[in-house]
């Protein structure tokens, strides 16, 4: 994360929000929301698993308070990531990685 702890989300157009999609279908769920809600550690999870995939599938359990649609809002906010997709209990975000070292997604225009 920066110093200030904010990113700004990448405003993702139509056709690269299918595109994710699409590429976020098969995924499984990286990161569960559970009881306790989004807690620092599940944010620090989520950051540090967005930074090496940068596309990541998340679950909320039916014991949160929180919906899916709450809980994908609040963490791409945290996290500076856009919300490709919720569906039921799950989320996909997607955030561009910093790393140099891993295969990146290659958006289209």
């Amino acid at each position: 994360m920066e110093d200030n702890g904010i990113r700004s989300a990448r405003e993702l157009n139509k056709h690269q929000v299918k595109q994710l999609r699409a590429l976020g279908n098969h995924l499984n769920p990286l990161i569960i929301i559970g009881k306790s809600n989004l807690t620092e550690t599940s944010i620090r999870q989520a950051d540090e698993t967005l930074e090496n995939r940068e596309l990541i599938k998340c679950s909320v359990l039916n014991g949160s308070d929180l919906t899916a649609r709450d809980a994908a809002a609040e963490l791409s906010e945290k996290l500076g990531a856009s919300v490709v997709q919720v569906i039921g209990n799950r989320f996909v975000i997607y955030r561009e990685s910093h790393r140099d070292d891993i295969e990146r997604i290659k958006l289209i225009r």
